[in-house]
């Protein structure tokens, strides 16, 4: 069993913010390869293959994944939050719009802190450190705040409502792996529970939803599902299993609102959408809350 820190050290803080830089990368990424293949369809070939990955990864390295431990039933219910946070996400794309989308998504880390104290009273935040997480979401909200303001839609509000329970979901995986036995298993066995489940679930949804399946990709479609699937789904998502059993999961969380900022930087870069001094004014907030949320208090 790993040794467990109570603060982010440097190497947590690194590895994290080459995360949620490679996940707002992989927004636009996942934006750009939508001409050529819809949303979940893209999902389900990236967790397909990185369920493949890990179970080759695991065979190479020894890693038991299918030994009797006591966490089937808490690996299965993590595997289900993982993957209806997914499908909440691309229904709900359907009726609101992206930016609403992420606002609602990024309630993640207050799931986390709200409900994972009362299982594990080390994760505890204190004032300050609240104060931190309400900054980085004020920032996000700010960031977004023009795109955010939309002629209300019909079905929005269902649109929200899955967002909202989108962002539950993320929190309520966090939550299940720190709070039961699956955070003394190995980060590859918490990988395999939530990208096999979503494996298997995800391509139904795709054809429920009649998504057109297209066989035929063009190098760009494969290079991004490359990225997708080896960067994104499966060593970037076993880093992050790796850091929620070494380091507090309430503090790791507020990295998150990194993200959406990531990605709005670079489809300033990429896409050429509209680099405004109020995102870089974002990014120092969210960077300033995270601090606060890091600080180590007596």
């Amino acid at each position: 069993m790993m040794q467990r820190k109570d603060h982010l050290d440097g190497l947590a803080a690194g590895v994290l913010l080459a995360c949620c830089m490679f996940w707002g990368f992989q927004q636009v990424l996942v934006k750009a390869t939508l001409p050529e293949l819809p949303p979940i369809f893209q999902a389900a070939l990236r967790f397909v293959g990185a369920t493949a990955l890990l179970m080759l990864w695991c065979r190479w390295r020894g890693v038991a994944l299918f030994a009797r431990d006591g966490t089937l039933g808490p690996g299965l219910l993590a595997g289900a939050l993982f993957a209806g946070e997914f499908a909440c996400l691309y229904i709900g794309l359907q009726h609101t719009t992206a930016s609403r989308l992420t606002v609602f998504l990024y309630t993640s880390p207050f799931w986390v802190a709200l409900v994972l104290p009362l299982l594990v009273h080390a994760e505890r935040l204190r004032t300050v450190q609240w104060f931190g997480l309400l900054l980085a979401f004020v920032a996000l909200v700010f960031a977004m705040r023009e795109s955010f303001v939309a002629p209300t839609t019909e079905g929005q509000l269902l649109g929200d409502l899955l967002a909202l329970a989108a962002g539950l979901s993320w929190g309520m995986t966090t939550v299940t792996i720190r709070a039961s036995a699956l955070v003394r298993s190995s980060p590859e066995k918490l990988l395999f529970y939530q990208v096999a489940v979503s494996a298997a679930v995800l391509p139904l949804l795709s054809l429920v939803l009649g998504e057109t399946w297209t066989w035929q990709f063009s190098p760009f479609a494969i290079t991004s599902l490359l990225l997708q699937t080896v960067v994104g789904a499966f060593a970037s998502y076993l880093v992050w299993m790796w850091m929620l059993g070494r380091y507090p999961a309430t503090k790791i969380s507020a990295f998150a609102f990194l993200t959406p900022l990531f990605a709005l930087l670079f489809g300033a870069l990429w896409l050429g959408e509209p680099l405004t001094p109020s995102l870089l004014a974002a990014m120092a907030l969210v960077a300033v809350g995270i601090v606060l949320v890091n600080r180590r208090t007596a």
